[in-house]
């Protein structure tokens, strides 16, 4: 009966090791599959920001924002939504000074409109803003904001607008709160319903949404930009799913150039995701006008007071005391 009782017992010792070993074995590879994936999405993003997405640019000194990035100091990042097609330079569709500050947690993001008259440094001559990039590319769109501002910029992300599309897409859509009712020209489906209130956007959808302005004006074009930049922001900050980062990262690496390399990248990630939590936009005000050219023809300009100028760079140098 004694021995009966060990060999019961050693029975269930030798069951319980078994199963102790099976559980560790699972743990092991549910913790190295999700390693290796993980490592593998690391290195995509790595490999896809050096080989495609890193463009250093002459007009800002990467060195200063590298130094302000690793002290946690206050950023402003130009963001250019360029419309780029086979045959054209393409022209600035959006221009927007998103500004971090992570000492309270704040994210500001200033909407230049595309028509706003200034000086095309390097040019020499007063046009619309949005022509700095067809004139010169990325360096001239960035000196010439910021000498209308009177600011410096840290980093620049220029970004296709047809890439727009695929990221609301890779995020898996996004929600927002349209102000205004209409009807669709065909900016995305002739004949479309976009319901004033909360609306669900796909990629194609949300294209058709920042595009039209025949109804309510560039103004609220701009406005309605801005809402789907903090609406991607929010969820792509919110997306669990590898397979979706991993998606966000293709359709970045096809689409998006910027000066910021990875190590600034992970950097931001770390130090500067909170200033999502306090996010407040603007857009510079102006009036319309039309101005005859040397051609005689009428073109229509916005002009921005000096007044409204210096209300936009006290917001822009706030951010950054």
């Amino acid at each position: 009966m004694y021995f009966l009782t060990e060999s019961r017992r050693g029975n269930k010792r030798g069951k319980s090791k078994r199963w102790l070993k099976i559980l560790l074995a699972v743990v092991l590879v549910l913790v190295l599959g999700i390693g290796v994936y993980a490592f593998s999405l690391y290195n995509n993003a790595k490999r896809t920001v050096e080989d495609k997405i890193h463009q250093p640019v002459q007009s800002i000194d990467t060195a200063v924002g590298k130094k302000k990035v690793k002290d946690n100091e206050p950023l402003n990042v130009l963001l250019l939504g360029v419309d780029e097609r086979a045959g054209d330079s393409g022209r600035s569709d959006a221009l927007m000074v998103l500004s971090l500050d992570p000492a309270d947690d704040s994210m500001q993001l200033v909407s230049i409109p595309r028509d706003t008259r200034t000086e095309i440094i390097g040019k020499g001559f007063a046009d619309k803003i949005n022509h700095a990039y067809a004139f010169g590319g990325t360096d001239m769109s960035i000196n010439t904001v910021e000498n209308l501002l009177d600011i410096e910029l840290d980093y620049y992300v220029k970004m296709n607008m047809e890439g727009l599309s695929e990221m609301v897409d890779a995020v898996g859509g996004i929600t927002v709160d349209n102000q205004t009712d209409w009807i669709d020209e065909g900016y995305y489906k002739k004949g479309y319903h976009y319901e004033k209130g909360e609306i669900q956007l796909d990629g194609p959808k949300t294209m058709g949404y920042v595009r039209m302005r025949h109804f309510d004006g560039d103004f609220a074009r701009t406005a309605r930009q801005r809402q789907v930049i903090q609406a991607i922001v929010d969820k792509g900050a919110s997306v669990a799913s590898v397979n979706k980062v991993d998606n966000m990262i293709d359709v970045l690496g096809n689409n998006m150039e910027t000066n910021m390399d990875f190590s600034d990248m992970k950097n931001l990630m770390m130090n500067y995701r909170d200033t999502r939590k306090n996010f407040v936009s603007y857009q510079m005000q102006g009036e319309g006008t039309f101005i005859t050219n040397e051609n005689g023809k009428d073109i229509y300009y916005l002009v921005v007071s000096d007044e409204e100028i210096q209300k936009v760079h006290d917001m822009i140098k706030k951010t950054k005391s």
